[in-house]
């Protein structure tokens, strides 16, 4: 058994202790067999191109790794999640960095801490969860198969990274971004729940709210090592999270919202 993050004895007495004491859903093993090698990505991927993740069906990769025509890098990861509605996805980006054990519970093997530096936003029972996301940053500590490391994450209003705000206000399902443009995930809605379409950008910057390359002319993203190793962190930690969502959700929702 892989070694847990360190819990505290408050925490191991609290409410979250059993969702972290449970074994962590294992994701399909040909996930990782189909992720060992990278793939060519074509240009409709390219974050400049993101509004193409409305249109129905699927994209050329929804799984895998590799470089852009342009030289940037991405990774892409289908998860299912049964049973799932958008209004969980945004409850759970807006109620778990309130305390550090709601984030370890995500993934009890790689996710030591996470606090959010705007609790004023998020804990304003006013706005609505996907408000209480945006314009907060969160302040984290995981490894993502590269060593612990600390990261700080701000969340943007989609519309603020390029996507279209018509097709946003119909979208029927949400979106979870960085501000930096780097990182979506894409929850729409299936015949048994939803499914998370996550997209990683490496080369890529937000100007004026919308994505522009960063790297020089005919330079690539100098290695795919690192795009490789959080690609395999994201289909572990949200197997899980499919796991425990709706549960989470059922117990956590009304004194988080109400």
């Amino acid at each position: 058994m892989a070694e847990l993050v360190p819990i505290t004895e408050e925490e191991r007495n609290g409410p979250l202790y059993k969702y972290f004491a449970r074994e962590m859903a294992e994701p399909d093993p040909k996930k990782y067999e189909l992720t060992q090698e990278p793939v060519d990505f074509p240009d409709e991927e390219s974050l400049p191109n993101l509004n193409n993740l409305f249109n129905p069906g699927y994209m050329p990769v929804e799984l895998g790794y590799g470089y852009l025509p342009d030289g940037c890098a991405i990774l892409a990861n289908l998860t299912d999640f049964p049973g799932c509605t958008p209004e969980m996805f945004d409850f759970w980006f807006a109620w778990h960095p309130i305390e550090s054990m709601r984030y370890k519970i995500w993934n009890r093997e790689q996710h030591y801490y996470c606090q959010t530096m705007n609790p004023e936003i998020a804990l304003d029972k006013t706005k609505s969860l996907r408000e209480r996301l945006w314009n907060t940053t969160h302040d984290i500590e995981e490894d993502c198969n590269m060593g612990k490391q600390p990261l700080k994450i701000r969340f943007a209003n989609p519309v603020d990274i390029g996507f279209d705000p018509e097709k946003f206000a119909k979208f029927d399902g949400t979106i979870i971004c960085s501000a930096a443009g780097n990182m979506i995930h894409f929850f729409r809605r299936t015949e048994t729940g939803c499914e998370l379409r996550t997209r990683f950008f490496f080369g890529y910057k937000i100007e004026d709210g919308k994505p522009v390359k960063m790297l020089p002319p005919g330079m690539k993203f100098p290695t795919l090592e690192p795009v490789k190793a959080l690609l395999h962190h994201n289909i572990k930690e949200f197997t899980n999270l499919a796991a425990i969502l709706p549960e989470v959700y059922a117990e956590f929702y009304d004194d988080f919202v109400k």
